[in-house]
């Protein structure tokens, strides 16, 4: 028994007795506004070489690539509903695929340097498969603990199969010239992966237009009915893996041309860790929220792990706080501010946004004067200074190009200020949201009863 899988899918979707469906690309982001403002996104990322110097455009060459990892990653956790927790597997086989073919083929024959990211797909393409087989055997938590057995099995051997992973030195390689470019600059090397990353985002996001894309949401929402309607399940979420393994091997290959060498460090664990975090950071239940959220914390590692020690504890609590407070991502805030502004009217909702972003600014310089203040003063070359002086006052710390005391009172009253002063913005910015949906007067306003009508007829 067959029917077409986009009324399958919703179908699913009313019988399911899991959490609302979503669909895996919403349909507002074919309104000419989205396609608009996407071939603007391109056309600004085509312009980057003219306007960053060649740190940043390196800076951006990861963020492109973490972009891809991410969405790649998103179709099997996101859109399928499959949490994975060693996709770095599948981006070091294609990072080590890729390395091996710029040797063997030197850039020429079908297949150039330009054209190197197949390799890196088709390695990923073949182990995800094989390793995807296994895995979708079960679900749930069976899954993911089998994807890290997976992945923590690949990082265990590498350094011994020295003669593919090349141990700890790893594998080097060139780009070689082709196609009248010789990529030996950093713009040459960026554009390259420029047209890689947006012709895998547009294959993917039309992959969510197919038949097989309609029926991985099925996978998300209710697998069991899909067995029942007589669809292959296993078939359906080895293919969804390997599609997903297929592009986080492109990615990894992206990396090789860049950095022209791979080393069994892409298999560690944390660049699983990585995906998955970006992946939530930026939003699973927007297409492109995962690509946002990789590319925002590439920069943010790029740009603050130079400034402090503690720029991994900052990511944890962005992490933590999406979790706990943005379900959505940050791409979901850019559709419930949508939302509220054709509820209430750009004018009525100027005063909470402005608040909003007080509160954010003065909570996050609160937490991040607090964190660095005590990182310094538990540190170990702070408690030495203590030592070597036993009988003397503390020293001051150093700190945003001031001596702060640990003694002194105003020390420790800024970050509470800050804090406070961000939590009383948050009240009221509350405060101000829920006098908007009662219109001021206890009772939803009209122009909400007319939005939310809105809402449920579309």
């Amino acid at each position: 028994m067959q029917r077409p899988a986009q009324e399958l899918t919703q179908g699913l979707t009313q019988g399911s007795s899991q959490r609302p469906a979503q669909q895996p690309v919403p349909r507002a982001q074919w309104s000419a506004h989205w396609l608009a403002g996407c071939l603007a996104g391109v056309l600004l990322l085509a312009a980057l070489p003219y306007l960053l110097t060649q740190g940043l455009l390196n800076a951006a060459i990861q963020m492109l690539i973490a972009a891809l990892f991410a969405s790649a990653y998103n179709l099997l956790c996101g859109q399928a509903g499959m949490l994975s927790f060693g996709h770095a597997a599948y981006f070091g086989v294609g990072a080590f695929a890729t390395v091996h073919a710029m040797n063997a083929l030197g850039g020429e024959g079908l297949v150039p340097t330009p054209l190197m990211p197949l390799a890196g797909a088709v390695g990923g393409l073949v182990f995800g498969g094989i390793a995807g087989w296994f895995a979708t055997k079960r679900s749930g938590t069976y899954f993911a603990m089998i994807t890290l057995a997976i992945a923590e099995l690949v990082h265990s051997l590498a350094p011994h199969l020295k003669g593919v992973f090349g141990g700890e030195v790893g594998v080097s390689t060139m780009r070689m010239p082709a196609w009248g470019f010789d990529f030996g600059s950093t713009t040459q090397v960026y554009y390259l992966t420029l047209a890689w990353v947006v012709l895998a985002m547009v294959l993917l996001f039309l992959y969510t237009r197919t038949p097989l894309g309609r029926l991985t949401v099925g996978l998300r929402e209710n697998s069991h009915r899909l067995r029942f309607l007589g669809y292959n399940v296993h078939g359906l979420g080895t293919a969804v893996f390997a599609i997903s393994a297929m592009f986080s091997g492109m990615a990894g290959g992206l990396q090789v041309i860049s950095n022209e060498s791979a080393n069994y460090v892409l298999f560690d664990p944390s660049l699983s860790a990585a995906a998955v975090l970006n992946t939530y950071i930026g939003g699973v239940q927007v297409f492109l929220g995962p690509a946002l959220g990789a590319a925002l914390m590439t920069f943010f590692g790029y740009a603050v792990s130079d400034l402090t020690r503690s720029w991994l504890l900052y990511q944890g609590i962005l992490f933590v706080l999406v979790m706990m407070f943005m379900p959505g991502g940050l791409s979901g805030l850019f559709g419930l501010a949508r939302r509220l502004r054709e509820r209430h009217g750009l004018g009525q909702v100027a005063g909470l946004f402005a608040l909003s972003i007080v509160a954010a600014v003065l909570l996050a310089a609160g937490a991040v004067f607090l964190v660095e203040l005590l990182q310094r003063l538990f540190s170990q070359d702070y408690r030495a200074l203590v030592q070597l002086n036993p009988g003397k006052p503390w020293p001051d710390i150093s700190l945003f190009d001031r001596a702060w005391h640990p003694h002194t009172v105003l020390t420790w009253l800024v970050p509470m200020l800050l804090l406070a002063g961000g939590a009383l913005s948050l009240w009221a910015a509350r405060k101000r949201l829920e006098r908007l949906d009662t219109g001021g007067k206890g009772q939803p306003s009209a122009l909400a009863h007319a939005a939310a009508a809105k809402e449920k007829a579309v």
